[in-house]
């Protein structure tokens, strides 16, 4: 099967091309670096020649929700447009556990791309995910406050991109789903911890406060919004099992 795989070099997209390539398929990466940009559709109709599944994990860096928004409704619009135009059969959207409970920031793009893929004439599936391993390392980045790093207090059940990559790969090559079954890291934990085991790994040494940050998507996280419910597919790798396997700095 030929797949093509939007946003393939990024965080998920990169394990999910590998996935896909050791299972036997032909792929196809949809990235600005292989001249294919989602917003304008350059490229795109060329890229999508004789493609029979598309995987959407394409992102963009932003807290905003309107900036989010545009962005998903913009993207995955124009990756539908394609896929009907190159009779695609089958489209795979990565999105995120709980985004319906807290529609804020960052997420409120994200539900906007789901209602993007579920109004497609594409059959769809739709996985949500929960946070990587790896948003400890970016929180402790975008927690910086002069000097000092304050890790945010929240709920959260980590799952290894790697895991997700092959979830996704293993889903474009069946038939559309709709909504998948979630998919969790294999045990809940706090993301204030996870900061300072992250900061203490990669060698930082200063104090680590945790705090509750005000904002409606980090309460609803506190509160839990973002744990996944009954019936979710669970992963193998813990947080703790992924941190070993990073480099030190």
């Amino acid at each position: 099967m030929k797949i093509a795989v939007a946003g393939g070099t990024g965080v998920v997209g990169r394990h999910v091309v590998d996935a896909a390539r050791s299972d036997g398929h032909e792929i196809v990466v949809l990235s600005r670096a292989a001249g294919i940009d989602l917003l304008t559709g350059a490229g795109l109709e060329a890229a999508l020649d004789g493609v029979e599944a598309v995987v959407d994990t394409a992102n963009v860096e932003t807290l905003s929700a309107k900036k989010a928004t545009d962005f998903f409704e913009r993207a995955t619009g124009t990756l539908v447009a394609g896929a009907v135009r190159a009779g695609v059969r089958h489209l795979v959207v990565l999105s995120i556990v709980g985004i319906d409970r807290m529609p804020y920031d960052y997420y409120a793009g994200k539900v906007a791309q789901e209602r993007v893929a579920e109004a497609s004439p594409v059959p769809w599936t739709i996985l949500r995910a929960t946070q990587f391993h790896e948003f400890a390392g970016q929180m402790f980045a975008r927690g910086k406050v002069g000097p000092l790093h304050v890790a945010p207090r929240a709920r959260v059940q980590p799952v290894a991109a790697r895991e997700v990559g092959r979830h996704l790969a293993t889903l474009a090559g069946g038939v559309p789903q709709g909504r998948a079954a979630d998919l969790a890291g294999p045990r809940e934990e706090r993301l204030d911890d996870m900061i300072k085991a992250y900061a203490t790994h990669i060698g930082h040494r200063g104090w680590i406060p945790s705090v509750s940050l005000p904002g409606a998507q980090l309460k609803a996280m506190r509160d839990g919004r973002a744990l996944p419910g009954a019936g979710a597919t669970l992963g193998v790798q813990t947080f703790a099992e992924w941190l070993a396997t990073i480099d030190r700095h």
